[in-house]
């Protein structure tokens, strides 16, 4: 095998191996969504189902918070390793092979970017994430306030704290939307 042949292999070992990282990244950020929900469902249930558990609506945001964080990063990752799939590593294959059609070199990694609904789609997820982790977030800090309409300072404090944790939560999301078509 010449030294191109074994660096090839090394190439495509490593391709086989991000997109091992990044399917595991797709299955545990997508199943966040559904963890997400069920918690807040079960938070919600226990909150209203007695005057006295309305402080639980505080926990919602603090989910929100933690849930939507470890999905945006993942959601990054994810991005990140198709997009140096796409940027260096077609490039080290064509260059080992000689090979001058980046697209044909693993093209999926380009071509499911070029769908002209790309963008809506991922603009209508940006949404649905919005919704999910910072929207009910602030819907539960305002639920806890319409419902203990004299909470303490204190947790005044905290509930304007939330707040602004899931305001830079969603802008987060916002920055980190990958929206862009093509390569």
């Amino acid at each position: 095998m010449t030294d191109k042949g074994a660096i090839l292999d090394v190439l495509l070992a490593e391709y086989n191996t991000l997109k091992s990282e990044q399917a595991a990244r797709i299955g545990f950020r997508d199943n966040l969504l559904y963890v997400t929900l069920g918690v807040f469902g079960a938070t919600v249930s226990f909150a209203v189902s007695d005057p006295n558990h309305t402080y639980a609506f505080l926990v919602i945001p603090w989910v929100s918070i933690i849930l939507g964080w470890t999905y945006l990063v993942n959601d990054q990752k994810i991005s990140a390793l198709g997009q140096y799939i796409r940027h260096t590593l077609v490039e080290r294959v064509k260059e080992q092979t000689g090979y001058a059609n980046v697209e044909a070199i693993f093209g999926w990694e380009i071509a499911h970017r070029s769908d002209p609904r790309r963008k809506r789609r991922k603009i209508e997820q940006l949404i649905i994430d919005e919704i999910t982790f910072v929207g009910s977030g602030a819907i539960a800090i305002l639920a806890f306030l319409f419902l203990q309409p004299q909470p303490l300072i204190a947790v005044n404090i905290l509930c304007v704290a939330e707040l602004l944790l899931l305001l830079i939560l969603g802008y987060e999301m916002v920055i980190y939307a990958d929206l862009a078509k093509g390569r």
